[in-house]
Parts: C-alpha cells; sequence; structure tokens
C-alpha cells in the first residue's frame, strides 16, 4: 500500500498467516516503511501491524467525532452538551480495545459493553477496559438497541446484528474487515442510515458492507458522504435515520500516522 505526500512517502508490506496463532505469532505481520519525499531516501521503519492498529483505530474515532457533533439531537434546548454515550463493541480481538481507547478519547463513555464468541477474550477486554478507568462488561447482540455507539471490528461475513436494532440517534461503525464477503452489518441498516465513508470509490469497490445493500446506480443517487466532507461540516443529519460509518482502510492514513509518529519522536 503505497502512499505520497508533500513531505514525506510510504509503502506498507503485509503478509497474512490464519495458523500463525498456534505457533504464538500475530496473525499479520509487516513493515512500513517511510521516505523523505524529496529524496527518496528511507527515515524510518515502523511495525505495520502496530500501525494499522493505530490509524484503523485513529480514523473511526474521526468519523465517529464528526457524526456526534453533526447531530442535533445531541444538544439539549439549551445548548447543554450531551451526556455520556453508552459503546457497544463487536470483537475481542487487538482492535477492539485500540477502537475502546480511540473512542475514549473524543467523547465521554458511559459503558462498554463487549460482544464476541469467546469468554475468555472478552473476560480481557472488559479487564483491560476496568483496569483503564473505564466501565465494561460482556453483553449480547440484543444490546444493540440500547446503544448510543456501536462499532464492529471482526472479520464476520454474516451481518452481526439485525438492523431494526440501531435507533435513530445511533452511530454504527463497520470496520473490522473489507471485501465483498465481509458482512458485520446488513443491507436493512445501510438502506436506512446516513452512510459515510472513507472514500467514494473504494468504498463502492470494496465494502461488503454496502455493496449488496443497492445497485451502484442506486448508490449514486444517495447522499454518501466522505471523510473529508464529514470534517469540512458536510453531513446533515436526519432525525429518523441513524448513521453508520464503513472503512476499508487506505494508504493515506499509514502515511499520516507513520508521518506524525517521525515528526514527533524528532521533537
Amino acid at each position: 500500500m503505497p502512499g505520497l505526500g508533500a513531505e514525506f512517502a510510504g509503502v506498507k508490506v503485509l503478509t497474512m498467516s490464519a495458523g500463525n496463532a498456534a505457533v504464538g505469532l500475530p496473525k499479520i505481520q509487516g513493515v512500513y516503511v517511510l521516505f523523505d519525499a524529496r529524496t527518496l531516501a528511507p527515515v524510518a521503519c515502523l511495525d505495520a501491524a502496530e500501525l494499522t492498529l493505530l490509524r484503523t483505530s485513529a480514523t473511526t474515532a474521526l468519523a465517529v467525532k464528526h457524526i456526534l457533533a453533526a447531530d442535533p439531537r445531541r444538544l439539549g434546548p439549551d445548548g447543554e452538551t450531551p451526556g455520556p454515550c453508552r459503546l457497544v463493541i463487536f470483537g475481542t480481538g487487538p482492535q477492539a480495545w485500540r477502537h475502546i481507547e480511540a473512542i475514549a478519547a473524543i467523547t465521554e463513555i458511559a459503558e462498554v459493553v463487549v460482544v464476541g464468541r469467546s469468554a475468555a477474550k472478552i473476560a480481557s477486554v472488559v479487564e483491560t477496559c476496568n483496569a483503564s478507568g473505564i466501565t465494561a462488561r460482556g453483553g449480547t447482540v440484543s444490546e444493540v438497541g440500547d446503544a448510543d455507539i456501536v462499532v464492529c471490528v471482526t472479520s464476520s461475513t454474516t451481518p452481526l446484528f439485525e438492523g431494526k436494532l440501531v435507533q435513530p440517534h445511533a452511530v454504527v461503525a463497520a470496520i473490522g474487515s473489507h471485501g465483498l464477503d465481509a458482512r458485520e452489518v446488513g443491507p436493512e441498516l445501510a438502506r436506512r442510515a446516513d452512510v459515510v465513508v472513507e472514500a467514494r470509490a473504494s468504498a463502492m469497490r470494496e465494502s461488503g458492507d454496502l455493496i449488496p445493500a443497492r445497485s451502484a446506480e442506486e448508490w449514486a443517487l444517495e447522499q454518501i458522504v466522505n471523510l473529508s466532507e464529514l470534517v469540512r461540516g458536510g453531513l446533515v443529519r436526519s432525525r429518523e435515520r441513524p448513521a453508520l460509518y464503513t472503512g476499508v482502510g487506505m494508504a493515506w492514513q499509514d502515511l499520516a500516522i507513520a508521518s506524525a509518529i517521525y515528526n514527533q519522536r524528532l521533537g
């Protein structure tokens, strides 16, 4: 995944081996090489798996922050700030805690409800949250109906919950995997939500959460907002519709985070 900016260029090389867990190794391994954009001299080499964890959770938090800010229901009649959010997270892998941590940095969290297949892994995420001062517990799919924010960080090929459970004020972020076989949310939710994506072209190529919900012609008529438009105030929330952010991962995110890390280390 190569990227080029004004100051730096970079490329990420990853390997994926499903059998690595059995021998105590990460499923995803790799390196990210950062280059000076003018001379193309290599200036840093970073752990690509760690970089992916950072940039994915940071991008999700950016999207959720601005989606929440675009919702007039988040302010009371006197303009008071909203109360803490209830977060339901699907998944217990490395991205789960990183996303909880990132969401906690952009909004106050009343409680985290962790939903997963392994009781031991759920307990581990809950323990990490509680040790960090974030109230958390294990839960069930039905608790989506009481959530303000739902984050999906799984490799599921079937929808994780029924779209009708999501309340109109809620924000759903589905970013666990990409590709036409990925299905963290179903067509019902994609059709009834205000949709935000990283970029429209990549979403229409790679997002298994969106592509099955409508034809390409139908999606072209929808008001899909990209991240650039979102952060500039381009999202107008509908009172009767929840919001759905779905991301597939893009090279500029790696470059932005790697560049920031390098410049920070230089002081």
